[in-house]
C-alpha cells in the first residue's frame, strides 16, 4: 500500500510539478456554476467529477436539491481534490494509512439507495405497459437489477471511492425472484437496492490510490449528453405510454391522449389563431408596437374593467360616464338595501366595486388633458 500511496496516491514532487502547468479549478467559478446551473451538475462537471455531475442532473439536484444545498460547504474540499492541493493530498494518505478501506458513510450509502431506487423506478415506469408494433417490452423488466446496480456503482465511485459492479449486480439480480412472492414494485426495488449498497460497501469498496485517467473535454461532453440523452428518453417513454391524468369523474386517461385531444380542443384553437394573429401583427407593424398593445389588453391601469363595471362601452364620453356612475351609485347604495347581512355585504362590494371604477375614469380623463396640452 506504501508504494501505491508514493507511486499513485501522492507522487508529491511530480504533483507540484504539474501544479505549475495545469490551469487550477477555481472555487469563485465552481460557486458561480452552482448557483445558475448546480441543480444539473455544471459546478461538477467543471471540476471533471462527471459521474457525480450526471447523479445531479437525473435526481433534479441530487435528489431534489438536497445534494446541491450540501455543495454549499463542499465544494471548498472538491476543489481542492480537483487541484490535488498538497494539504488534501496529505490528509487523504493519513485516511488511507488510518483505514485498510473507505469507513461507512451514512450520506454516501443513502446516496447509493436513493439513486439506485429513483433510477429503477423511472426505469420500471418506462417499459410500455401495452404492446407497441407488436412488441410485448415487459420482459425488460429483467434489466431492473442492472439499472440498481449502475446507480450503486455510480455514487460509490465517486471522489476517491472506487468499487466494482459485480458485486451489487449480483446481489440485486439474487432478489430478482422475490418479485413473484411480494407482488409490490417498489417493495422489491427498495429490497434489491439495499442488498445492492450493502454488499458493495462491504466486499467491494476501496481507496482510489492512483488518480482518474485524464479524458479530454469533448469525450467527455459526449458521454454526459448521451447518458443524459438514455435518462431523458426514459422519461419520455414513461410519458408518452404510460403517463396518466385523472378527469372530473375519476377515470383515467393517457397522458398523450390528453394532449392529442387538447391539440383539437377549443381553448387550444382558439389560442393558437391569437398566437398567429399577434406574430403576423408583429411582422407588419413591428416588435415594440404589438408588445404595447399587448400591455395595454392586459389592462394594467384598470380601465377596461372600469367601463365593464358601469355597463359602458370603451368609446363613452367622459359625461356618460358621469350619469351612468350616478345612477348606478343611486341604485346599489347599501341604505337602500333592507335584505339579510349578507345582501347588505354583497350591496356595499358592489357599491365600492363602481366608486373605484368611476375614480379610475376620472383620474385617466384628467391625465388625458395633461398630456394633451403638453402637445398644445
Amino acid at each position: 500500500m506504501r508504494m501505491e500511496l508514493q507511486n499513485g496516491g501522492g507522487q508529491p514532487e511530480k504533483r507540484n510539478t504539474s501544479r505549475s502547468t495545469k490551469k487550477e479549478k477555481s472555487i469563485f467559478w465552481t460557486y458561480v456554476l452552482w448557483l445558475i446551473g448546480g441543480f444539473v451538475g455544471a459546478h461538477h462537471v467543471y471540476l471533471e467529477r462527471d459521474a457525480q455531475a450526471f447523479v445531479y442532473f437525473s435526481t433534479f439536484g441530487g435528489y431534489l436539491g438536497l445534494g446541491w444545498f450540501r455543495d454549499i460547504y463542499r465544494i471548498p474540499s472538491y476543489v481542492r481534490d480537483a487541484n490535488n492541493h498538497p494539504n488534501f493530498v496529505n490528509d487523504f494518505k493519513q485516511k488511507v494509512r488510518a483505514n485498510r478501506k473507505p469507513p461507512f458513510s451514512s450520506v454516501r450509502y443513502a446516496t447509493e439507495n436513493a439513486v439506485a431506487y429513483f433510477w429503477a423506478e423511472i426505469f420500471l415506469n418506462a417499459i410500455p405497459e401495452d404492446e407497441v408494433f407488436g412488441i410485448n417490452f415487459r420482459h425488460l423488466i429483467l434489466l431492473t437489477p442492472l439499472v440498481i446496480a449502475l446507480g450503486v456503482w455510480t455514487v460509490g465511485n465517486i471522489g476517491r471511492e472506487q468499487g466494482s459492479i459485480w458485486v451489487a449486480l449480483w446481489s440485486a439480480y439474487l432478489l430478482y425472484p422475490t418479485l413473484f412472492y411480494i407482488g409490490d414494485d417498489s417493495t422489491w426495488i427498495f429490497l434489491m437496492t439495499v442488498a445492492a449498497s450493502l454488499n458493495f460497501d462491504t466486499f467491494s469498496k476501496e481507496w482510489r490510490l492512483k488518480p482518474r485517467k485524464k479524458r479530454g473535454f469533448v469525450r467527455r461532453i459526449f458521454c454526459l449528453s448521451l447518458a443524459a440523452v438514455i435518462y431523458l428518453s426514459l422519461i419520455g417513454s414513461y410519458l408518452y405510454f404510460n403517463a396518466a391524468i385523472t378527469d372530473s369523474e375519476g377515470e383515467e386517461i393517457k397522458l398523450s391522449e390528453a394532449v392529442r385531444h387538447f391539440l383539437t380542443s377549443p381553448i387550444w384553437l382558439d389560442l393558437k389563431a391569437s398566437l398567429i394573429a399577434t406574430w403576423n401583427q408583429a411582422m407588419h407593424q413591428g416588435f415594440w408596437a404589438t408588445w404595447a398593445q399587448l400591455i395595454d389588453l392586459t389592462d394594467p391601469r384598470g380601465e377596461i374593467n372600469a367601463y365593464k363595471v358601469l355597463g359602458l362601452s370603451q368609446t363613452a364620453t367622459q359625461t356618460e360616464v358621469t350619469s351612468r356612475w350616478r345612477a348606478l351609485s343611486r341604485d346599489n347604495h347599501p341604505d337602500k338595501i333592507k335584505g339579510t347581512e349578507e345582501e347588505r355585504r354583497q350591496a356595499q362590494e358592489k357599491f365600492m366595486e363602481i366608486q373605484q371604477a368611476y375614480e379610475i375614469l376620472s383620474k385617466a380623463k384628467n391625465r388625458r388633458q395633461r398630456q394633451n396640452r403638453k402637445f398644445e
